[in-house]
């Protein structure tokens, strides 16, 4: 579970704030992959990220990108990319009184070894060496965590949605709260005709025992033979195959039907409930869900304007430098640019 926590950071990151640039100060050195600011991106960040991306490459059974591919220079467009984003956004933070202290850092960190190693620091450095992964490298990323959620934070605080806005949803979206009709239904699934028939044969005549016994025995529908055929909970009308749906709902209740053939195999059905009609689940009940899923919305446009003002912020003038080789393509100041450009 520790891969995960290892690499989110790097990715929620990326989708979470991607900008370009810095205060101009800083010369650019040999041993710099580029300058934002008054900051340094050195290539040994670059490395150890680069390190980092094969290592899940491996993890994940792939062959690591050959040097003067596109898709090694994808790779590394990407990672100076994102280094060049944490710079930016650790010195608008700072601007912006914003800062994530050594404790914070901790108290993640005991999190992680408690939910995922017992509490044991030596089952957690195993994890991360195996992944050859730091301590201080690991607590790098997870600080970089804390000050984007915090960055988030800060920008949406005053973000939110109204009564209007929610019910305004709701009625221009009716069939998402649609409920179609419904029924209780148990079959037996196999894979041949002649089966089929001879199950039929006996089910007509049978009982919820005999249901029980044949669809443990032979159902292939593992989701329902544990529970003697039946399908729980009630099906929703136009959820299964066309077979499948036309019998379980035009069938009598408690009426065995005739075999039925779909791409799974030969469906014995019967119906066990009466069809339950279709209704609308009523604002009241979803308001809380919209609202939810809106204010998320409104919070993540917030934030990418935000993060866009920022980019031409830092993309202005001489504030960012690249050394020679290491200028990412497509470059996320070029692509503001021509964005701002194109939309006023």
């Amino acid at each position: 579970m520790l891969r995960a926590r290892v690499v989110l950071p790097i990715v929620c990151l990326a989708a979470l704030l991607a900008a370009c640039g810095g205060s101009a100060t800083a010369t650019l050195a040999k041993t710099d992959v580029a300058v934002v600011g008054s900051a340094h991106v050195t290539r040994t960040a670059f490395d150890e990220l680069m390190a980092q991306a094969r290592q899940t490459f491996k993890t994940q059974g792939r062959s690591f990108p050959k040097v003067g591919t596109s898709t090694y220079q994808t790779l590394t467009s990407q990672a100076v990319t994102l280094l060049v984003q944490k710079s930016e956004r650790e010195q608008k933070a700072t601007s912006m009184g914003i800062t994530v202290s050594d404790a914070e850092v901790q108290q993640r960190i005991d999190q992680i070894k408690q939910q995922y190693f017992g509490g044991s620091q030596k089952r957690y450095l195993a994890a991360l060496a195996k992944q050859h992964y730091t301590d201080a490298a690991y607590r790098d990323n997870l600080r970089t965590l804390i000050l984007a959620q915090k960055l988030f934070d800060q920008v949406t605080k005053d973000v939110k949605v109204t009564d209007a806005e929610a019910l305004a949803y709701y009625t221009a979206h009716p069939a998402l709260y649609n409920v179609p009709q419904s029924r209780l239904v148990r079959h037996i699934l196999v894979k041949s005709k002649a089966l089929a028939d001879t199950l039929y044969a006996q089910l007509k005549s049978g009982n919820d025992a005999t249901w029980c016994t044949l669809a443990k025995k032979y159902s292939l529908d593992p989701g329902s033979k544990a529970a003697c055929g039946k399908l729980l909970p009630d099906i929703k009308k136009g959820a299964t195959v066309p077979p499948f749906d036309k019998v379980a709902f035009t069938e009598k209740t408690n009426v065995v039907a005739p075999p039925v053939h779909s791409q799974f195999g030969w469906h014995v059905i019967e119906p066990i409930g009466d069809v339950k009609p279709a209704t609308t689940q009523s604002f009241a009940k979803v308001k809380a869900t919209i609202s939810q899923q809106l204010l998320q919305d409104k919070k993540n446009q917030v934030m990418t304007d935000w993060v866009n003002s920022l980019t031409k912020e830092f993309c202005g003038g001489s504030k960012l430098k690249y050394q020679v080789g290491y200028q990412p393509s497509p470059d996320p100041c070029s692509t503001v640019t021509t964005s701002t450009a194109t939309t006023n």
